[in-house]
């Protein structure tokens, strides 16, 4: 969960965080998703496996938010709950992409702003499944004052 504190790493049915790593720690941020929730089973890393393909992101990992954090410096990374819904191949890449910019950027910390994020979204989700949605997902992040 993204929170103004920092991301919360949580398991299912607890109140309380399992982690929290504080925004000022992360450095680069990531995620992997998938547009079906059975992708990030184990049946999916068999069908990944069975196809022998690097190609589709698929198995336990395929639904996971990855990042190089700082005091210490370490790799740190927690799987989440895909929703029961099929999400449209455009969305898991513009979710990609839009992380992978506000991670260039060095704005991690504005995800945990939800009027930021939401400004952010709402202009980032009628885009198209292209390579220059990513350079305007670089412009609407640096363009949103909110």
């Amino acid at each position: 969960m993204l929170t103004a504190e920092g991301m919360e790493h949580r398991v299912n049915g607890t109140a309380e965080p399992r982690e929290v790593v504080p925004w000022s720690r992360v450095m680069e941020l990531g995620i992997r998703t998938t547009t079906r929730a059975w992708m990030a089973t184990r049946g999916g890393t068999a069908l990944q496996w069975a196809a022998q393909s690097n190609h589709l992101d698929m198995g336990r990992d395929a639904c996971s938010v990855h990042a190089l954090v700082r005091h210490p410096y370490d790799d740190w990374y927690a799987r989440y709950s895909h929703h029961e819904q099929r999400y449209p191949a455009v969305h898991t890449y513009l979710v990609i992409e839009l992380f992978r910019a506000v991670s260039e950027a060095k704005l991690t910390h504005r995800l945990g702003d939800a009027e930021w994020l939401g400004a952010v979204v709402e202009q980032v989700a009628p885009l198209p499944y292209r390579r220059s949605s990513v350079a305007r997902i670089r412009e609407i992040i640096s363009a949103v004052v909110v």
